[in-house]
Parts: C-alpha cells; sequence; structure tokens
C-alpha cells in the first residue's frame, strides 16, 4: 500500500513537470537552433529507519537532443548554420562564455557583431568590431571579412574569426537563458574542423508530432495515477471498515 501511494504521488507531480518540458519544446518548435530538452523517471527507494517499503519517482537529470536541425537557406550575409557537430561560442549577459547554434547575427549600434538577442560573438581575439559602411562576409571557416562600400574600391579585411567548438556533448549543461555551457564553467578549445553554411540558419530539432504524442501519453499517465491514489484510498477505506467488524 505505502508503496503504491508514494509511487503514484510523486509520479504524478514529475509528470507535471515532464508536461511543462513538453510545452517548452513545442513553444521553440520554430526557434532557430533550438534544441529540443528531454527528461526521464526512476524509481527509488527512500531511505531511513523502518521497513523499506516507501519509493519515490524522481526526475533524472534533465538532457537535450543534440540531433541537428533542418537547414534553411536565407541568402542574408550576415546568417550562419554550423555544418555537422559544433557551436558558435558567444558571451553571455552574466559575462560567460556560452555556445549557441542559433547564427541569425547581427551588427550592433557599436559596431560589435551580435546574435539577434544582444550577445557579442566571441572571436579568437576578442570581440569583432565590424566597421562602418562595409559589405560583411563569414566564410565556412568562421573568418569574418569586410569591403568597404565607400569608393574607391578597397582590398577585402580580415576583421577576425568566429571562435566555433565542439566541445563533448556530456559536459554541455543548458542554462536558465537557453545557452549551453561546460559543466566546470571552463571554456572550450576552439575547433578548426568545426565549419559553417553561410546564408542559412540551422531550425528546430523538435519534432511538433512526436511532441502532441508525448503530451498525450503524458496526460494518460497523470490520469492514471490519480486512479492509483483512489484505488489506494478506496483499499485503505475497506481495509479500515473489516479491521472495525472483526473488532
Amino acid at each position: 500500500m505505502d508503496r503504491m501511494i508514494y509511487v503514484a504521488m510523486t509520479g504524478a507531480k514529475h509528470i507535471l513537470e515532464q508536461q511543462a518540458v513538453v510545452a517548452h519544446n513545442l513553444a521553440n518548435a520554430s526557434t532557430t537552433g533550438y534544441r529540443a530538452a528531454a527528461s526521464a523517471f526512476r524509481a527509488v527507494p527512500v531511505q531511513g529507519d523502518g521497513l523499506p517499503t516507501r519509493t519515490f519517482v524522481v526526475d533524472s537529470t534533465p538532457a537535450a537532443n543534440f540531433e541537428p536541425g533542418p537547414l534553411q537557406h536565407t541568402g542574408r550575409d550576415l546568417d550562419v548554420a554550423v555544418q555537422g557537430t559544433g557551436w558558435i561560442a558567444v558571451q553571455a549577459n552574466d559575462g560567460s562564455e556560452a555556445y549557441t547554434r542559433n547564427g541569425s547575427l547581427q551588427v550592433s549600434t557599436n559596431g560589435l557583431l551580435q546574435t539577434r538577442n544582444g550577445l557579442n560573438v566571441v572571436g579568437e581575439g576578442g570581440p569583432i568590431a565590424i566597421p562602418a559602411d562595409s559589405n560583411i562576409t563569414i566564410a565556412d571557416d568562421g573568418t569574418v571579412s569586410a569591403v568597404s562600400t565607400m569608393p574607391p574600391p578597397k582590398s577585402v579585411n580580415v576583421l577576425g574569426r568566429i571562435k566555433l567548438v565542439n566541445p563533448s556533448e556530456a559536459q554541455l549543461v543548458r542554462g536558465g537563458d537557453g545557452l549551453f555551457r561546460l559543466a566546470d564553467g571552463s571554456g572550450a578549445e576552439a575547433d578548426a574542423k568545426v565549419q559553417l553554411a553561410a546564408g542559412a540558419l540551422e531550425g528546430s530539432n523538435v519534432n511538433p508530432v512526436e511532441e502532441m504524442i508525448s503530451m498525450i501519453s503524458l496526460a494518460r499517465s497523470f490520469d492514471m495515477q490519480m486512479q492509483l491514489l483512489s484505488n489506494a484510498k478506496q483499499n485503505a477505506t475497506q481495509a479500515s471498515q473489516i479491521l472495525a467488524v472483526n473488532a
């Protein structure tokens, strides 16, 4: 009886949390470079005095689906998509180095290369400054070049190289801002093998159909947990009545 009550109670609680994860994935089905979140459940016994009759359900460490999303060709000079594995290094709001697959870039009013949400792109030599009145091109290896639009025509100037990294997926954790970081808080080494596709963006790897099916399945699982609690209550009530009659 105890085991059923505690498993059902904690299972229902974590199913609600998993529904929130699925809802978050669905909300980001069209977010550029988004990596779908995943979670799993497991049952563990409660350690303590007395008989080990109580078992809790716990949510295992949340993970992410690192499968690449579809490439969407935009033709825009400041749009880049990571080909295969790898990440674009950016400076997060807290000053730490973080990683994203969202390659929709822009030039800030201060002339710095940034993401669309205002995070500075990390270059191998620091932030990348973009001169005014220039046409920008980004090569496959992340090299950012500029040609002045002011006459007379000038030669191509290399402004810097975007820091591209490819740490082990097991080392990456997702932060509350949606960016990934190394679990130990350090910065990853640049990887020359990571390549970009210019004029394209990587779409979200969320499969809306699978997420909707998962949402329906979770709703049914929640109903089952509630039914177990109801059955446990009925069993306890009937057991009390039997004991009262025998007394």
